[in-house]
C-alpha cells in the first residue's frame, strides 16, 4: 500500500483512468458487433436503408476508435488493425451480390 500522499493520489488517478479506458474498449467492441450485425442484416435482404445503416455504424465505430487512439487508450497500430478488419468485412458484404 502507498505510504505517502502523492503515491495515494497516483493510485486514485490510475483507477479512474482504468475505468475510462475500460469504457472506451467496451464501446469499441459493442459498436464493432453492431456493425457486423448490420452487415449480416444487409446480406439477408439488401436495400438502401440497411446500406445506410451499415455506413453509419461503420462511421461511428471508426470515430470512436480514432478517439481511443487519440487518448492513448488504444495503440495506433491496434486501432488501425481494428479499423482494417471491420472495413474489410463491410467491403465484402457491400460488394457481394
Amino acid at each position: 500500500m502507498a505510504n505517502n500522499k502523492s503515491a495515494k493520489k497516483r493510485i486514485e488517478i490510475a483507477e479512474r483512468n482504468r475505468l475510462i479506458n475500460k469504457s472506451y474498449k467496451s464501446t469499441v467492441r459493442t459498436l464493432t458487433k453492431k456493425t457486423k450485425e448490420n452487415c449480416e442484416k444487409y446480406k439477408k435482404e439488401p436495400n438502401d436503408d440497411d446500406k445506410n445503416l451499415v455506413q453509419n455504424s461503420l462511421n461511428k465505430t471508426f470515430s470512436l476508435i480514432d478517439k481511443a487512439v487519440k487518448k492513448n487508450v488504444l495503440h495506433k497500430n491496434n486501432g488501425a488493425n481494428k479499423k482494417t478488419k471491420i472495413n474489410n468485412f463491410v467491403k465484402t458484404t457491400l460488394t457481394a451480390k
